[in-house]
């Protein structure tokens, strides 16, 4: 491919699933600052330089950076886009409002509203994007469905946990782990967090249920598009026909209710993954940054047009799989964000937490330093991700092929 072709499947693709992602996110902010009658000073999507701006009737700019990795609100009397207080206190930036505007223009600044008014702009952000993740969850379920079929056991690697277990081919898994399987996928998510942890299966088997043990190992796996994903796996698999497999398509509540399910089901995989990873049984080279985004969503731009017999496929179908990806970013995003790190979101709720408990803030200096903390643990884990991604896509043969 030429390089134009290769910027267009993997730089475009990156920069719109991201650009969306965090368009929404910001929107969270300041639909809610805007709500509660808040002057806003700027919206930016993407850092430094604006490559475009411009005001609109309420006096907001509204700006594009060149770095598109990530964006802000930025409120009136705001010191620095992460909204901290100023250093020496509020005190001057109250007496220079008042003078400047009257007392009653308190009430337009962010860090004179009430807590509730503050907890609630913050936590714009992450609850749109979990909205987000919903509603293309839901859009999905409405309109393409979700496919369906038994959780049945075809193959049974020799050797492999599910062998030593007592696993039969034509085995149907009802439940793993405690949870109902409905789908031969659902056994994967569950034993891709739990190798070396033994599990329990109930399966049902010539027309009698049976309680199975087995201990998922941890297995490299190489998936569609190459890359080699190292999870517990059980070391069986499934050959359907294709009339054992149908498609069920949600009526609208249902759809938000099972996209709503779907999210928090990724929210519940990632807790996992970070308890499991804290405590040493699971390695942090899953975790992925920027870099790996990038790749796969260029991946993904690129399997579909292998795929797609025509444009009008291409672009239907790079929609779809675009759209998934979106949602499942959006679910990441919002959850990130609403860890107790200064710096977040989740740090931001964690201070006001602490202030309506003491009945005072905190002081500009301790939450300065906790910003600063909490930057250098945010940086620290974006650098770890992106040498994961380094190590993992082998940096040289991606800007190879994209040159190439």
């Amino acid at each position: 491919m030429s390089v134009v072709q290769n910027i267009l499947l993997y730089i475009l693709p990156f920069i719109l699933v991201i650009g969306v992602v965090v368009t929404v996110h910001e929107l969270g902010h300041f639909l809610a600052a805007r709500w509660l009658g808040t002057s806003i000073d700027r919206f930016s999507i993407g850092f430094g330089r604006a490559i475009a701006s411009w005001r609109d009737k309420h006096g907001v700019e509204w700006r594009i950076g060149w770095l598109p990795l990530g964006g802000y609100v930025k409120f009136a009397g705001d010191e620095n886009v992460s909204s901290l207080p100023d250093a020496d206190d509020l005190a001057t930036l109250r007496q220079e409002i008042v003078a400047r505007e009257g007392a009653g223009a308190l009430d337009r600044y962010f860090h004179f509203k009430p807590l509730w008014q503050r907890a609630i702009i913050v936590a714009g952000g992450p609850l749109a994007n979990f909205l987000l993740a919903i509603s293309i969850f839901a859009i999905l379920l409405m309109t393409l469905g979700k496919p369906v079929s038994p959780a049945r056991i075809d193959v049974i690697q020799t050797g492999s946990p599910a062998e030593r277990a007592g696993f039969q081919v034509g085995d149907v898994v009802l439940k793993a782990d405690g949870k109902t399987i409905e789908d031969f996928r659902d056994i994967r998510l569950v034993v891709a967090l739990r190798s070396d942890t033994p599990t329990d299966f109930v399966v049902q088997r010539a027309g009698r249920q049976l309680t199975l043990t087995a201990t998922p190992v941890r297995t490299a796996v190489v998936d569609q598009f190459g890359h080699v994903q190292r999870y517990g796996a059980l070391g069986v698999r499934q050959d359907l026909r294709p009339d054992e497999v149908s498609m069920r398509r949600y009526p609208p509540i249902e759809a938000v209710g099972e996209g709503a399910k779907q999210a928090w089901s990724q929210v519940v995989t990632t807790v996992k993954y970070l308890g499991r990873l804290v405590t040493g049984r699971e390695t942090a080279d899953q975790l992925s940054g920027p870099l790996g985004i990038a790749q796969l969503s260029g991946d993904i731009a690129k399997k579909t047009a292998e795929v797609s017999p025509n444009v009008p496929t291409l672009l239907a179908n790079w929609g779809i799989t675009l759209l998934e990806l979106v949602a499942s970013i959006s679910v990441g995003i919002g959850f990130l964000n609403l860890l107790p790190v200064p710096v977040l979101d989740g740090g931001h709720l964690l201070f006001y937490a602490f202030e309506a408990v003491a009945r005072r803030p905190l002081t500009a200096k301790v939450q300065a330093a906790g910003y600063r903390l909490g930057l250098a643990l945010v940086l620290g884990l974006m650098l770890f991700a992106t040498w994961n991604d380094l190590q993992r896509l082998n940096v040289f043969k991606f800007f190879g092929a994209l040159f190439s």
